[in-house]
């Protein structure tokens, strides 16, 4: 039964949020805002923080998803730990509940196959938050690289060490976002993988240089750490007919092209909208439930980015280890 035969009388999509750390709260703030939607409550073992999302949003509390799920919910947004993604999932989809998983979809491909095969036979929306993709400056590119011969791409996702992780390093973390906007550029798959990683000042993986070929021959680079002092994020793709330079923080997208003999060229700034990358992901998730179409990044796609990751984990681990080094960076001052 889609969606549209079981709203109340209001005709609101009733959602909850499970997980109300960093990104949960902000699913919640959203959808708090979004029309057409209804906040039923946010979920999270965490009652001091849950209780507090929820008076600032005027929602009700709950201190695990299944009394979030018992008090009537339409979907939900999964942000709780990595970890616990596959059997929330898994319960949620056999209640005939609609899913967004943040990224990433689960830790093991194994689990993240199992939650797509679950939706599937419950016959459930999944959609999964890989949030970049929604960015207004990577979506120019998308725009800009339509019908291009793309030749190659390089992304930096850079930025001081988070506090906040301890389960997984910069390739889970950072890298798989850009995994996934490789195969969504290039709308084919990875089949070579070259990694290089290293772990600096973290127990795991901290720099990560990740070299790919797609099946269409695009060669692709990604340069991502949390030794970075600051922030950056950027994308430089190269095809036939021009080049791109893309800045996602500051939304700047810039394309040379016709290129002479002479070696000049032309430039333009392109034209790059704004909205709440988030906003514009949990918009979309929304649409999906309610008309039954394929959602925006599907189980599917997320599985294949994680698989990505994986093996590049992996091709480090098969590895003969590397002298360690004697202890963490020393910052001068």
């Amino acid at each position: 039964m889609r969606e549209a035969e079981k709203l109340g009388a209001d005709g609101a999509l009733r959602l909850g949020v499970i997980g109300v750390g960093v990104m949960g709260s902000n699913h919640a703030r959203v959808l708090s805002e979004l029309p057409g939607v209804k906040l039923v409550g946010v979920a999270d073992p965490d009652r001091k923080r849950c209780d507090q999302v929820a008076r600032t949003l005027g929602c009700a509390s709950f201190a695990d998803a299944d009394a979030l799920i018992r008090e009537g919910v339409d979907a939900v947004t999964i942000a709780a730990p990595t970890q616990l993604h596959h059997d929330i999932a898994i319960d949620c989809a056999a209640r005939g509940i609609h899913l967004l998983v943040e990224k990433p979809i689960a830790p093991t491909v194994e689990e993240s196959r199992a939650i797509v095969a679950a939706a599937r036979r419950a016959g459930v929306t999944l959609m999964v938050g890989h949030v970049e993709r929604f960015n207004p400056a990577v979506q120019s590119i998308k725009r800009a690289i339509k019908d291009q011969d793309i030749l190659s791409i390089a992304i930096t996702r850079v930025g001081p060490f988070p506090p906040r992780m301890s389960n997984v390093g910069v390739v889970i973390d950072l890298g798989v976002h850009d995994i996934d906007l490789i195969r969504w550029f290039t709308e084919s798959e990875i089949v070579e993988i070259q990694p290089q990683m290293s772990s600096a000042v973290a127990e795991r993986e901290d720099i990560a240089l990740l070299q790919f070929r797609t099946e269409s021959g695009v060669l692709a680079h990604i340069n991502t750490n949390w030794l970075t002092p600051f922030k950056a994020r950027n994308i430089h793709i190269a095809t036939r007919d021009k080049y791109l330079i893309a800045d996602l923080l500051t939304l700047q997208v810039t394309e040379c092209f016709g290129f002479q003999p002479d070696g000049s060229y032309s430039m333009r700034h392109l034209s790059v909208g704004y909205a709440e990358p988030l906003r514009s992901e949990l918009i979309a998730f929304v649409d999906a439930v309610r008309s039954g179409e394929r959602p925006a990044v599907t189980g599917e796609e997320a599985v294949a980015s994680l698989e990505i990751a994986i093996r590049c984990l992996d091709a480090r681990a098969a590895r003969t280890a590397a002298p360690q080094r004697k202890g963490p960076r020393r910052v001068a001052g």
